[in-house]
């Protein structure tokens, strides 16, 4: 337990302030100790030294669970936040498995195809597109296994209709270096700075 941590504790001890506790009740085995430490004159002082010791340890744990909680709170909000920006993005964003398979995809990625996002999981990227594309898309993996750097290609969407529908993809490596965001853009927005190739 750090220093300052104790020092909250014992503060708390002081002022009546100390959180609920959650820990367990004190066990038989110290309860028993500190009853035959108090029952003797010589050994009082010992018996209050340890019962203050158990006390300040027990704070310091309430303490700690709080804050345990309390991040966990945090970080359950940072992720429902960040999964509704996936969700509810403009544009089409994939999440990718090393080898192609889709792992996620927001809704805008699944109107782009006219289905839902649960039907795509497990299927291949370049399943989505047409077959003269596929090339283009495949070299576009490969790429980004062996640099794991930012890529782009051009490719013509296999949306079930007869139109034909160019998009640019650009493909980001995820921190884990074992997945990728694909993001699919109209070709025609393609000038733009944020979908330009790296």
């Amino acid at each position: 337990m750090t220093r300052s941590l104790r020092t909250e504790a014992e503060g708390r001890l002081e002022t009546g302030a100390a959180p609920p506790t959650q820990g367990a009740p004190m066990g038989l085995e110290a309860m028993t100790l500190l009853y035959r430490l108090a029952s003797t004159p010589a050994t009082a002082a010992d018996a209050r030294s340890l019962l203050h010791e158990l006390q300040v340890h027990q704070v310091e744990l309430d303490l700690q669970l709080c804050q345990m909680e309390a991040n966990e709170r945090e970080l359950s909000e940072e992720l429902a936040s960040y999964k509704a920006l996936f969700e509810f993005a403009p544009a089409g964003y994939f999440l990718i498995g090393i080898q192609g398979d889709i792992i996620e995809v927001n809704r805008a990625g699944a109107e782009l195809f006219g289905t839902q996002a649960d039907s795509m999981r497990g299927r291949t990227i370049d399943a989505l597109v047409r077959t003269e594309s596929r090339p283009a898309m495949l070299g576009l993996l490969a790429e980004m296994r062996a640099s794991s750097a930012r890529a782009t290609c051009r490719v013509t969407l296999d949306d079930g209709d007869n139109e034909a529908r160019e998009s640019m993809v650009v493909a980001s490596p995820v921190a884990d270096s074992e997945t990728f965001l694909l993001l699919f853009v109209d070709a025609m927005d393609s000038g733009n700075p944020a979908v330009s190739s790296a």
